[in-house]
């Protein structure tokens, strides 16, 4: 005789913490399709794009390649190679100093400003379209419960780049 069927729905998830944590991911997702539409117009990668920007806001200084590495949204594992292709497209420039020739340099040119300014626009719109349908106040409920959750885990890993 077969089992009676339960009336009780399986859950779907093992825990409120592996919903959240897959509805971040399905999240992230379908929000960087936007961003990767956009992106591929010009050449670059989200990466490349964040690089980009954190070296338009230290200009005209440069940063170390390992601390614009750290200052990335998402990690690096292969910062050289992020930014060889930045500079192989003239992006940016790199230089080693003399006083310390194992640490390298790395600055935004012209070339660079000009690209980012022409996606200044581009890139607001794409905001827009991810996240413009929130009001302000749920954006700013987003923004607080986001930083919330990964807190910890940014203290962790800046204890372990030391």
């Amino acid at each position: 005789m077969p089992a009676a069927k339960s009336n009780a729905a399986a859950p779907k998830f093992d825990s409120p913490a592996q919903e959240a944590y897959l509805n971040l991911w399905r999240t992230y997702d379908r929000l960087r399709e936007y961003e990767d539409e956009l992106f591929s117009e010009y050449g670059l990668t989200a990466q490349q794009y964040n690089a980009l920007r954190l070296l338009r806001a230290a200009a005209p200084e440069r940063l170390a390649t390992l601390e614009l590495a750290e200052k990335l949204v998402s990690r690096a594992p292969d910062i050289t190679r992020l930014v060889d292709r930045l500079e192989d497209r003239a992006l940016i420039q790199r230089e080693r100093p003399e006083r310390n020739r194992r640490t390298v340099l790395v600055g935004i040119t012209e070339a660079g400003q000009k690209l980012l300014a022409d996606l200044d626009g581009p890139v607001r719109k794409c905001h827009e379209r991810q996240l413009g349908h929130l009001s302000a106040t749920a954006m700013k409920q987003l923004i607080a419960l986001l930083k919330e959750a990964r807190q910890p885990h940014e203290e962790r890993a800046r204890k372990a780049a030391r």
